[in-house]
């Protein structure tokens, strides 16, 4: 059994423990965060062992802590300040308080929709902490839809589990996407991919699908092999898993991107396949994905957000699986 708490200021509480049961790692929780009846909202995630017991924990929180309207979903991992929990029942939970700020909980698209028309757009629109069930199609289209028709800026991630997919968002939900729109507030936002940049950009100029022919007008295979000899690297059985690409994030303001799976490479048509799909005139690079380049874009993304932001008083921490435990 273990548990840790830390108060991040009076506006922010955090709690986090594992214990064999629900009940007893739900109570360690609530008594971390105590009276938290100011607060405006709560984040709750579980593992995967706990799933099926989202929606219990977020009951006996909302009772133990006054903490009216909480958000959260299931990872395969989860982790705190300084702690992270893989493969054990575990329950982490941030309350906090947001003066002057707008919120509202949704549980669907359309619910997210009409609370922004409601609460009115602010400065910027809206900020939506997402969490999406990956194993509903809508959720593809439900995505874009959300940042189209609310102006919103989103973070967030997908639901991971071996059992029970469940989401909860003000309470239970089942819906592809749900979570909390916030707007007339003050936040920070940073990228990590766990990644370190090979070269630069380069530009689309011939692609079908997800297969990438060209690259600044010379085939694409030409162009990666030319990039890994400039980082010296001439083996790519050495990396295998380890290379991808980056796509850059539309809007960033940061020079953030994203990372996409190189699929493969096509030595007749010289072309590269990528796990997205891209136009002519987009910008694509390579990068390469190892500990050392995880750790040092980590450290990178929280100092450039400590210099954008006032001091931070709590944050979220979202991390694909591909980071692993």
């Amino acid at each position: 059994m273990e548990s840790s708490s830390q108060i991040m200021g009076e506006r922010f509480a955090m709690g986090h423990a594992s214990a064999a049961s629900w009940q007893h790692a739900a109570r360690q929780v609530a008594e971390q965060l105590g009276d938290r009846d100011e607060d405006d909202v709560g984040f709750i995630y579980v593992t995967d062992h706990l799933a099926e017991h989202l929606g219990d924990i977020t009951s006996f929180l909302v009772a133990a802590t006054g903490t009216l309207n909480w958000c959260g979903t299931v990872g395969i991992g989860i982790c705190a300040t300084g702690r992270e929990y893989f493969d054990v029942p575990a329950v982490v939970a941030m309350t906090c308080r947001m003066p002057g700020a707008n919120l509202a909980m949704f549980a669907s698209v359309d619910d997210a929709i009409t609370s922004y028309s409601e609460l009115g757009s602010g400065p910027g629109g809206a900020f939506c902490i997402v969490q999406g069930d990956p194993r509903r199609e809508e959720l593809l289209g439900d995505i874009p839809r959300l940042a189209r028709d609310t102006d919103g800026f989103l973070v967030g991630g997908l639901t991971s589990s071996r059992g029970a997919f469940e989401m909860v968002a003000g309470h239970p939900t089942d819906s592809s996407l749900s979570g909390l729109l916030v707007t007339s507030a003050q936040v920070a936002t940073g990228l990590t991919q766990g990644c370190s940049p090979l070269g630069g950009y380069h530009e689309v100029t011939r692609v079908e699908e997800n297969t990438v022919l060209e690259l600044d007008g010379r085939p694409a295979m030409d162009v990666f092999v030319e990039v890994l000899a400039e980082a010296g690297i001439n083996d790519l059985r050495e990396l295998s898993g380890a290379l991808h690409v980056a796509l850059p994030v539309s809007g960033s303001d940061t020079g953030d991107y994203m990372v996409r799976n190189l699929l493969g490479l096509d030595p007749e048509a010289r072309a590269i396949a990528i796990g997205d799909r891209v136009e002519e005139g987009d910008a694509l690079m390579f990068c390469r994905r190892d500990q050392e380049a995880a750790e040092a874009d980590l450290r990178r993304m929280i100092h450039g957000l400590k210099e954008r932001a006032l001091r931070p008083c709590g944050g979220l921490y979202f991390s694909c699986l591909a980071r692993g435990p």
